[in-house]
């Protein structure tokens, strides 16, 4: 780290702190040429993710786009004020866990209507209808009749077996 007061690049650390629960490190520093003091920061810097898009432009990676994008689905439906703040956390901590520079848009949009499909039915519907870019009103339909499907999943074993409290054949008896 060069001396703010000579420029001399040789300079010692003389003290060394955790701030902001050890996201960053502040440092005292001393010349050693001019005894100048000065105080610098650390702190790690996030790898930039890079979106494709379709038509093959890049740009940096929007969390507040994101984040935009989450809120104007959820308008109006009964999830907590900050589920799109969220989940768009949880989409950005996905896509930097896979160590990754560059993101197809399409994969962001798939982490989005995955998130929203968890999270409220008709948001994941209204993003999917725009992201999606729907023809018309048979493919809407399709993507409707699937969440309605899974809703309605089959009963498991465990649901249609009979209850132990009550024994196979322990009804009452006709006397006769």
């Amino acid at each position: 780290m060069r001396c703010p007061a000579c420029a001399e690049p040789d300079t010692r650390v003389i003290d060394s702190r955790d701030q902001d629960e050890g996201s960053i490190i502040r440092r005292r520093r001393e010349c050693t040429t001019c005894g100048a003091r000065f105080t610098t920061f650390e702190r790690v810097e996030a790898a930039r993710l890079v979106v494709v898009k379709r038509d093959g432009v890049r740009q940096e990676f929007d969390h507040d786009k994101l984040v935009a994008g989450l809120a104007k689905a959820l308008t109006r439906r009964p999830v907590p004020d900050d589920a799109a703040e969220q989940a768009a956390d949880a989409i950005e901590a996905t896509l930097r866990a896979e160590g990754v520079s560059e993101v197809p848009s399409r994969r962001i949009g798939e982490l989005a209507m995955d998130r929203l499909r968890q999270l409220d039915q008709i948001a994941y519907i209204r993003f999917a209808s725009v992201y999606q870019s729907f023809e018309d009103i048979e493919q809407l339909k399709r993507e409707v009749d699937e969440l309605l499907a899974e809703r309605a999943a089959p009963e498991t074993e465990a649901d249609r077996a009979p209850s132990p409290a009550a024994p196979l054949g322990a009804g009452p008896r006709k006397r006769g």
